[in-house]
């Protein structure tokens, strides 16, 4: 006769026989990517998983997964925001969620990579094929295939902009006109980072939208579309329109396009390529690249001049929509800023660095200020938000909104589109699309930076008494 205890015994052991493998990666590939792979690991080790994780951040694949531990797993999850090679998985059956459900719910994306629940068959050539169990409609797949291919462009584009952003701010540091001094080191950090890092933006993201599409075979097409949106004033959203118009186009005349096998390497490396790249460079010249640049030149006349009540509803947008800290809205407004500082208009930077810089802060404040409302581990976690915090890295907020999403993600909006309204009404701007804080000890990076640091404290207070507050209500502790 069989014992509990051995019962119990049998089930920890089949618990512990359970393997399983993912591969995390996030667009940016700072910081979602490997809070994810943590959450995975740290769960499944509660839970008596064997987890191995593979993280695709900016520096590469890390932790790269064996073909033995691919081929030995009782579940795979891809908790991917970008497209990634799926080669290895072939006829593997994988569970695809994003890079935030992996933080908010290691546990039950676990258990139906493990039961077979929403995942996918990929097949030989690494489409994917839908089990019984897929869900989701056609059109949120839709949206969620334009995103990825949008964040893999500028997943590749953002190190440019930093670059360039920073090497343009520090040519100022010898003098706001000292760039125009031809031959001088100033003239030379001008040229590395404006007319050349941030002249190549547009194309890099285009050429990576491309690619992302239709693989290498996109990329000419893209890069030239880019390119060409550049020069005719169509700028990022140009970019991002060659981008997919390239992709696309590639796609379909790879798959439509009749021709002998024995002819196949010319029809790859001749004839798509040209096919393409002309179609799509026509297109910008005579077709869109006009209409696209006129309502660019709108949107950068309408930020420029703005007051009033248009500062207040951006402000409240800009905070609205950074309500994912740091997830798929928050990257879709920021690669908008992004956008505005390739047509030179800098308030839109520094509002939506406000934005993301605010929701750890302010936890962080509310941590220190009322200490008896966090347990220690929380308190812990509200020294590290705040080095997060000045470093614009707004993932610092997640483990606190995962626990109590009713407080901290309302007290972060708030926090936000209040400091965002206060940046853009005080005209602070920022040159570099990162470095947070730290962008104060390059002059001129940040135009105006007191403004700057008024409304990163506005902020963070407002949304740390928002938090002392709710918490206070909802646990009884008013005192």
């Amino acid at each position: 006769m069989i014992t509990n205890e051995q019962k119990q015994a049998c089930r920890r052991v089949e618990v512990m026989s359970k393997k399983i493998v993912a591969i995390t990666a996030c667009p940016t590939g700072i910081a979602h990517t490997y809070m994810a792979a943590e959450k995975l690991r740290n769960v499944g080790k509660e839970l008596g998983y064997e987890v191995r994780v593979e993280t695709q951040g900016t520096t590469g694949a890390q932790d790269a997964l064996t073909a033995r531990e691919i081929a030995g797993a009782d579940g795979i999850i891809l908790a991917v925001d970008k497209e990634i090679d799926e080669s290895r998985f072939a006829g593997k059956a994988v569970l695809k969620v994003n890079v935030g459900q992996a933080i908010r719910e290691p546990q039950k994306i676990m258990e139906d990579a493990l039961n077979g629940i929403g995942t996918v068959v990929v097949d030989g050539e690494s489409a994917a094929v839908e089990t019984a169990g897929s869900q989701g409609s056609l059109a949120n797949k839709g949206f969620r295939s334009i995103y990825k291919h949008v964040m893999a462009g500028v997943s590749y584009m953002l190190p440019v902009v930093v670059a360039g952003g920073i090497l343009t701010a520090i040519s100022f540091a010898f003098g706001i006109y000292a760039f125009q001094e031809e031959g001088s080191l100033a003239w030379a950090f001008y040229q590395i980072g404006a007319a050349g890092a941030l002249g190549l933006m547009v194309p890099v993201l285009s050429a990576y939208i491309a690619h992302s599409i239709a693989d290498k075979a996109g990329f000419a097409a893209g890069l030239v579309g880019g390119w060409l949106a550049g020069q005719v004033g169509a700028g990022f959203i140009g970019g991002i329109l060659a981008g997919f118009g390239a992709g696309y186009l590639t796609l379909f005349l790879s798959r439509k396009l009749p021709f002998p096998r024995t002819l196949q390497g010319v029809k790859d490396i001749l004839v798509i390529p040209i096919l393409s790249t002309a179609v799509v460079g026509l297109m910008m010249i005579y077709v869109i690249g006009r209409p696209i640049s006129a309502m660019q030149a709108g949107i950068t006349s309408f930020l420029t001049s703005m007051s009033g009540s248009s500062i207040a509803v951006l402000g409240i947008l800009f905070g609205l929509l950074y309500w994912d800290l740091g997830g798929p809205f928050s990257k879709v407004l920021y690669a908008f800023a992004i956008g505005m500082v390739a047509e030179g208009v800098y308030e839109p930077m520094a509002a939506v660095m406000v934005c993301g810089m605010v929701p750890p802060l302010g936890i962080a404040l509310a941590t220190f200020v009322r200490p008896a409302l966090w347990n220690q581990d929380q308190r812990e976690a509200g020294k590290a938000a705040l080095f997060l915090g000045l470093s614009y890295i707004t993932e610092g907020a997640i483990p606190f909104a995962t626990e109590n999403p009713k407080v901290i993600l309302p007290a972060c909006m708030a926090g936000g589109a209040v400091g965002a309204m206060v940046s853009m009404a005080l005209k602070a701007g920022i040159m570099a699309p990162h470095g947070g804080i730290f962008l104060l000890f390059i002059p001129n990076a940040i135009t105006n930076a007191v403004a700057f640091l008024a409304a990163l404290a506005v902020g963070s207070i407002v949304t740390a008494v928002l938090i002392i507050l709710m918490k206070s209500v909802r646990t009884g502790k008013a005192g």
